[in-house]
C-alpha cells in the first residue's frame, strides 16, 4: 500500500479527560443515535397527511424505502472514511447531510421530491449510526466499552416507543413537514456539544479513496435491496425486472471483490475476513438480521390474520417483544462487559429462535393471547440476545485502523440478512396462502382475486365460520414460514459454536503492519495463518 503521512499512532485510544465529560460525549453520541433511529420509525405515522397533501399514493411506501436504501448503502462506505480521515470529522460530515436531508424532506413539494430527499437522509442516517459505532470503539477498549455498547439498545428502545407517538403529535399539532424540521435543533446541539467536546486523535491526511468499490459496493447494494424488496411482491420472481435485477447484483458484487484485491485502500479490505471470528460473526449476524428483523413484520400480521387482533392489541403485544428486544440486549452487554465473555449468548440467540419457531410453528387461531404473548417475548429475547454480542465481537477483533470498516461490514450484514429474510418469507407465504385459499375458501364461493388474495370488503362479509377456515388458511401459511425458520436458526447455532471465546481485551489491539495490495493477496493465500 502506498506510504501515508506519518501521524500519531493509530492505536492511541482516545483518553478520556474525566467520566463526567465522557458520560456527556457518549450520551451526546446516543442522542445523534436516536435521531437516526426515530426517523425510521416517526415518519410512517405521518404517511397518510404526506400522501393527502403532496398526493402519489402509489410512491409513498419509497418514502422510506429510500431511507432505508440510502443508509444500509452507505454504512460501510462512512466506516472506511472514518478510518481514513479520522471518526470525528466524518460523522460531522454524516451529521450534517442528515440535516440537510431532513431540511429538504420538510420542504418538499411533490412525492418525488421527498423521495430523493430521503434518500439523502438516509446517507447521512446511514454514516451518523457506524460513526457513533467506530468513535465508541476508539474511545474505549472492547471491555471498556462493553457497558456503552449497552447504551445503544436503551436508544433503540426509546426510538421504536417514541417514534409513532411523537409523530402523530407532531403531525396533529403543527405539521407533518415539523416531523423532519424537527431534526433540526436537535441535530445542531449535538454539532456544538461534540465540536467541544469531542477528541480523538488525528488520522493520517494522505489516503487513497477506492472510488471504483465505492460505486461497484453501492451499486451491489442497492440492487440487492431492490431484489429483496420487489421479488415476489411487485413483480414474479421469473420476470425480466428480477432477473435482470438479480444479475446485475452479481456481477456488481463479482466486480467489487475483484476491485478489493486490488485497491490500494480497499472499502472493505478483504483481510478482514482471514480472521475465523470476524467472519462468524458476519455470518451469525446476516442470519440474525434474516430470522431476526426479517420476520418482524410476519409476526405482526400472525397477530391481526389467526388471532384476528385489531391493530392496537397487535401494537400492544409488539411493544412488549420489543421490549424483550431491549432488555435482553442491553442485560446481555452488561453481563459480556463484566465477565469479558460473549461465545455464549449468540449460541443462546439460536436455540431461542428455534425454540420460538417450533412453538410458533403449533399455533393456531385456537391459541390463546397470553401464550402467543410468551411466545412474541421468546422472540424478541433471541433478537435481543446477540445484537451487541455480535457488535463486541466484531470490535474485539478489530485494530484501530480498521474500526469503521469492521463495523461497517458487519451492520451492512445483517442488513442485508433481514431485506433479504422480508423477501424470501413473503415469497414462501404467497405461494402458500394464494394455494390455501383456493383450495379452502374458493370451493365455498368466496371471490378470491386474481392475486390470490381477498379484499378487505370481501373478508367484511364473511360469516363467522368463514372467518375462522380464513384464519386456518393463513396459520397454515405462516406454519410454512416458522418450518423454514428452524434449519435456518440451525445453521446459525452451528456458526455460533464455531465461534471462539476470546476475552474482550482490555486496551486497544494493535495495528497490524500496513500492507500493499500484493501483500493483501498473499495473505488472503493463507488465511489459516490469521484465525483468531
Amino acid at each position: 500500500m502506498a506510504s501515508r503521512s506519518s501521524g500519531p499512532a493509530l492505536d492511541a485510544p482516545a483518553v478520556p479527560a474525566s467520566s463526567a465529560k465522557t458520560n456527556a460525549v457518549v450520551l451526546t453520541l446516543m442522542v445523534a443515535v436516536f435521531l437516526s433511529l426515530l426517523d425510521t420509525q416517526i415518519v410512517a405515522t405521518a404517511l397518510p397527511r404526506v400522501v393527502s397533501d403532496l398526493g402519489g399514493l402509489d410512491q409513498f411506501a419509497w418514502v422510506t424505502t429510500g431511507y432505508l436504501i440510502g443508509g444500509s448503502a452507505t454504512v460501510p462506505v462512512f466506516g472506511k472514511l472514518g478510518d481514513l480521515f479520522g471518526r470525528k470529522r466524518v460523522f460531522m460530515a454524516s451529521i450534517t447531510v442528515f440535516l440537510l436531508g431532513s431540511t429538504l424532506c420538510g420542504l418538499a413539494q411533490t412525492m418525488s421530491q421527498l423521495i430523493a430527499f430521503r434518500v439523502l437522509q438516509g446517507i447521512g442516517s446511514g454514516g451518523l449510526f457506524i460513526c457513533v459505532l467506530a468513535i465508541i470503539g476508539e474511545m474505549f477498549s472492547p471491555r471498556e466499552g462493553a457497558r456503552y455498547y449497552g447504551w445503544f439498545s436503551l436508544t433503540f428502545g426509546a426510538a421504536s416507543l417514541a417514534g409513532p407517538t411523537l409523530g402523530g403529535i407532531l403531525t396533529e399539532l403543527a405539521n407533518w413537514r415539523w416531523v423532519f424540521f424537527i431534526n433540526l435543533p436537535v441535530g445542531a446541539l449535538v454539532l456544538l456539544v461534540l465540536c467541544s467536546t469531542l477528541y480523538l486523535p488525528a488520522r493520517r491526511q494522505k489516503a487513497h479513496i477506492d472510488y471504483m468499490g465505492v460505486f461497484l459496493l453501492v451499486l451491489a447494494i442497492v440492487g440487492l435491496n431492490l431484489l429483496a424488496g420487489w421479488a415476489g411482491v411487485k413483480y414474479d420472481w421469473s420476470s425480466p425486472v428480477i432477473l435482470c435485477l438479480a444479475a446485475g447484483s452479481v456481477v456488481a458484487v463479482a466486480l467489487f471483490i475483484l476491485s478489493q484485491r486490488r485497491a490500494l485502500d480497499p472499502v472493505i479490505p478483504l483481510r478482514l475476513f482471514t480472521n475465523r471470528t470476524f467472519t462468524t460473526v458476519v455470518i451469525i449476524g446476516f442470519i440474525s438480521g434474516f430470522v431476526g428483523l426479517g420476520l418482524l413484520n410476519y409476526l405482526v400480521l400472525w397477530l391481526q390474520t389467526v388471532l384476528t387482533l385489531d391493530v392496537q392489541e397487535s401494537g400492544f403485544v409488539l411493544t412488549a417483544m420489543m421490549l424483550a428486544v431491549v432488555l435482553a440486549s442491553y442485560l446481555s452487554s452488561k453481563v459480556i462487559g463484566y465477565t469479558g465473555s460473549y461465545r455464549w449468548f449468540p449460541v443462546l440467540s439460536m436455540v431461542v429462535f428455534a425454540v420460538a419457531a417450533v412453538l410458533f410453528s403449533t399455533a393456531g387461531p385456537s391459541t390463546s393471547l397470553s401464550l402467543a404473548v410468551v411466545y412474541m417475548l421468546l422472540f424478541g429475547v433471541a433478537g435481543g440476545l446477540n445484537s451487541q454480542a455480535l457488535s463486541l465481537a466484531a470490535r474485539n477483533t478489530a485494530s484501530m485502523r480498521d474500526i469503521g470498516a469492521v463495523q461497517g461490514t458487519a451492520t451492512l450484514m445483517r442488513q442485508l440478512g433481514t431485506a433479504l429474510g422480508v423477501s424470501f418469507f413473503a415469497a414462501v407465504m404467497t405461494s402458500r396462502l394464494g394455494t390455501g385459499l383456493h383450495d379452502r375458501l374458493g370451493k365455498s364461493g368466496v371471490d378470491i382475486d386474481k392475486d390470490g388474495s381477498l379484499s378487505p370488503e370481501i373478508v367484511g362479509k364473511l360469516s363467522a365460520p368463514l372467518r375462522l377456515e380464513l384464519a386456518g388458511v393463513y396459520a397454515d401459511s405462516f406454519r410454512v414460514i416458522f418450518y423454514a425458520v428452524i434449519p435456518i436458526a440451525l445453521i446459525g447455532l452451528v456458526a455460533s459454536f464455531l465461534l471462539k471465546d476470546i476475552k474482550l481485551a482490555g486496551r486497544h489491539a494493535p495495528a497490524e503492519p500496513e500492507t500493499s495490495s500484493a501483500d493483501e493477496g498473499a495473505v488472503l493465500g493463507s488465511a489459516a495463518r490469521g484465525n483468531s
